[in-house]
């Protein structure tokens, strides 16, 4: 195992064969370039933790190389001088170069100088890393929005759980995001470069699943070829058909498989991400999907939240697709009104996220034509009315599901629930009785 990559610029060829057999006897891999021009190319191919180099040499000497590599990347340089040459050294450590060491060295003193230049480089690229992460994060945000406990707890799980290698499965009803989820997994994974290969399992004809995920000796590569070395993301789970479960679970345990009608056994490295609504889980107890397969599949869990079980997210979702789509279409983005407001928040969102997203566009392109509202935008996608008729009932039905919430999760406590909602003790009492909201049902759900 090598310690390190370093790159030697030197134009002694004697010079460069020695300090290479010093450096990988060392432990570390070397590349070499006979002068500043030639480093700059190896620079960019080999990707070096640090680079030793003379400091006279031709066409372009040691200092303009290292000024060279300070604009473009932070691999320390670490300059060999001649003891003439010091005071060009002591310069160039003013101008960013590491350190120097003078001829002639001591190889011991070389391979410290070197180790700590190579700590100092992984410390830089970890920083780095870091704030890249840190980006990425306030990226998650957009692709998951809200501030409910629910969504913060997945967007943490889904930073946490990126860099792992463990099969991940995503539990959550239609709409609420598990693609986006999945993607996010890859993209800030360890290598999101690495191939990405969705697929819906509901998509694919039972008959011809294995054949699509194995591949074929006459059809050729599967999905699992497709996405050897990156993320597998079957969706749908529980839409896999049962006798090619086995097959699968044989893959992911030995990282082999053979092609439908092949002897060849062919290899593959990825991780599965896998997506499936609470069903699946049943579909586990009902034995119609096999118990083995789900514990290679859930070894880490992200469960996404209904929108309904969301209170006030709705409303930066809304927003934030509004704003983007009027963008898109060329409009001014619509006000929210209270009427819509109260509609946002009592309405049930059967399709999740994905049906927010479709009311903001009907909603922009109202706008567009000089009208509409919420309400009417909810109300197109189907001829049964979805959502009260006036900001009274609309008012009330948002009233219900607060105040149930907060008797579920205050367990009746009345005074505690009066404390939350902010209101009076007898004013709750009261609102509980016009609503007609029965404590007791609540309590045993």
């Amino acid at each position: 195992m090598t310690i390190g990559r370093i790159l030697v610029v030197d134009d002694d060829s004697e010079m460069r064969a020695s300090l290479t057999h010093l450096l990988e006897s060392a432990g570390y891999n070397v590349d070499v370039a006979r002068d500043g021009a030639e480093g700059l190319l190896a620079l960019h191919s080999s990707q070096p933790d640090a680079i030793l180099s003379d400091v006279r040499m031709p066409n372009m000497d040691g200092l303009e190389f290292q000024t060279k590599v300070r604009d473009i990347t932070h691999v320390p340089v670490v300059l060999i001088s001649a003891h003439g040459d010091i005071p060009m050294a002591v310069g160039a450590l003013q101008d960013g170069a590491y350190s120097f060491i003078e001829k002639p060295f001591e190889p011991r003193r070389l391979l410290g100088i070197l180790k700590n230049a190579v700590r100092m480089k992984r410390l830089l690229d970890n920083t780095a890393l870091l704030q890249d992460r840190l980006v990425e994060l306030a990226d998650l945000e957009r692709v998951l929005i809200g501030n409910s406990p629910h969504i913060i707890a997945a967007r943490d799980q889904i930073f946490d759980f990126a860099t792992s290698l463990a099969n991940v499965l995503i539990l959550g009803e239609t709409g609420t995001g598990k693609e986006l989820v999945a993607r996010a997994l890859h993209d800030l994974g360890r290598d999101p470069k690495a191939p990405f290969v969705a697929v819906n399992c509901a998509a694919i004809p039972p008959e011809r699943f294995e054949e699509t995920v194995f591949g074929t000796a006459a059809g050729g590569n599967g999905l699992l070829s497709d996405a050897d070395g990156g993320t597998l993301f079957l969706d749908e789970l529980g839409s896999m058909p049962y006798e090619t479960q086995s097959k699968l679970l044989r893959a992911i345990e030995t990282k082999q498989y053979q092609r439908i009608g092949e002897a060849t056994i062919q290899n593959v490295d990825l991780r599965v991400v896998s997506a499936g609504s609470s069903d699946i889980m049943q579909a586990v107890e009902e034995k119609t999907f096999r118990e083995d397969l789900m514990f290679r599949l859930n070894t880490l869990v992200i469960s996404l939240p209904n929108l309904a079980d969301r209170g006030e997210d709705v409303l930066l979702l809304f927003r934030h697709y509004a704003d983007r789509l009027s963008t898109i279409y060329g409009v001014v983005a619509p006000d929210l009104t209270p009427d819509d407001i109260a509609v946002l928040l009592s309405y049930h969102w059967p399709g999740n996220v994905r049906e927010v997203q479709n009311v903001a566009e009907r909603r922009v392109l109202a706008q567009k034509r000089g009208g509409g509202s919420v309400r009417q935008a909810i109300a197109l996608q189907s001829s049964t009315p979805t959502v009260p008729e006036t900001l009274r009932e609309a008012v009330a039905a948002f009233e219900r599901e607060v105040i149930s919430r907060a008797l579920r999760n205050e367990n009746g406590r009345m005074d505690d629930v009066a404390a939350v909602l902010g209101i009076g003790r007898r004013t709750l009492n009261e609102k509980i009785v016009k609503l007609g909201l029965d404590k007791g049902a609540l309590l045993s759900e």
